[in-house]
């Protein structure tokens, strides 16, 4: 089935302050962003209508700017604003919103203090595809040959289109090898996270998942730490060798996308997706349905 390309579809898009047409959004050849990855986004999910963590979103997406140099034209309440509208133009119940901000074409060159900042939000149909039941199979991961880099080389606590490069390279040598996706290690050998989700794993009862100390602090994956601390499941931040998946009894992954998904290979180590995958999930699952039911009610 041929895939529905993401610049001729029905729809609005807000562009710089206002809806416009879908096929209608369009930025320069020789904008900033495109050659010198000066861009900022988001990925938040629609349940219900609603979008959940909206404001966290949207905080996020601020600060990821200023870490690139760079303020957002709007404040987080009116991004809040414009993302809900969008939504609503394009009636969206269960979906998916790209929220970006990027350098435009005012100069072409590494210095460009002078270009104007642009912002566009995108949404489209992204409904749950997967039950509680059907996530518990398990996916399949390899390890990346890219690093994380180190925070004095990058701002990695940005959300920044250039971060994912090798997100990409990753992922795609992944698939090539018949895997699901990557998991990727820091500049020190630690474990890191996938290439667009955390990762967290099951150690003699506890939940242990890497330091988000040069990768991103996920929204999903702090919402996962509340959960599982209110089941009363000791959640540890540590440093995490990838020798210590050995004693893992499970291991899942955190995301906008992935929301909760367990894993059933990396590598050469196997887990079994067990109690706290299948309570997790769950409990994430309550907890979007929660958001959906109060803008019903609204």
């Amino acid at each position: 089935m041929a895939m529905l390309p993401f610049d001729d579809r029905d729809g609005f898009i807000w562009f710089d302050g206002k809806l416009g047409p879908w096929r209608d959004a369009k930025i320069h050849v020789l904008t900033h962003a495109l050659h010198y990855a000066s861009c900022v986004f988001e990925g938040e999910r629609v349940y219900g209508g609603n979008i959940f963590k909206l404001r966290e979103h949207s905080e996020r997406l601020i600060n990821s700017g200023k870490l690139l140099g760079f303020d957002l034209p709007l404040s987080a309440a009116a991004i809040d604003e414009a993302c809900n509208q969008v939504v609503k133009a394009n009636n969206i119940v269960d979906g998916y919103v790209r929220p970006v901000a990027w350098r435009g074409a005012e100069q072409m060159g590494v210095a460009a203090q002078q270009t104007k900042i642009h912002m566009a939000i995108a949404v489209w149909e992204w409904p749950s595809y997967f039950s509680p039941e059907a996530k518990m199979k398990g996916i399949r991961l390899t390890l990346s040959k890219w690093a994380r880099p180190a925070p004095n080389t990058a701002p990695t606590s940005s959300k920044a289109a250039g971060l994912y490069m090798i997100c990409t390279l990753s992922k795609h040598a992944a698939e090539a090898e018949g895997y699901d996706d990557a998991l990727m290690l820091d500049y020190r050998g630690q474990i890191a996270e996938a290439t667009g989700a955390n990762i967290f794993m099951v150690i003699d009862g506890e939940l242990h998942t890497p330091k988000p100390d040069c990768f991103l602090d996920g929204i999903t994956r702090r919402t996962v730490i509340d959960l599982a601390k209110k089941r009363g499941i000791k959640v540890v931040e540590r440093a995490i060798m990838p020798e210590e998946l050995a004693k893992a009894t499970e291991v899942f992954l955190t995301g906008t996308a992935a929301e909760v998904t367990p894993v059933g290979e990396i590598g050469q180590y196997r887990f079994t997706p067990g109690a706290v995958c299948k309570a997790l999930i769950e409990d994430y699952d309550r907890a979007t349905r929660a958001v959906a039911s109060a803008a019903s009610a609204a």
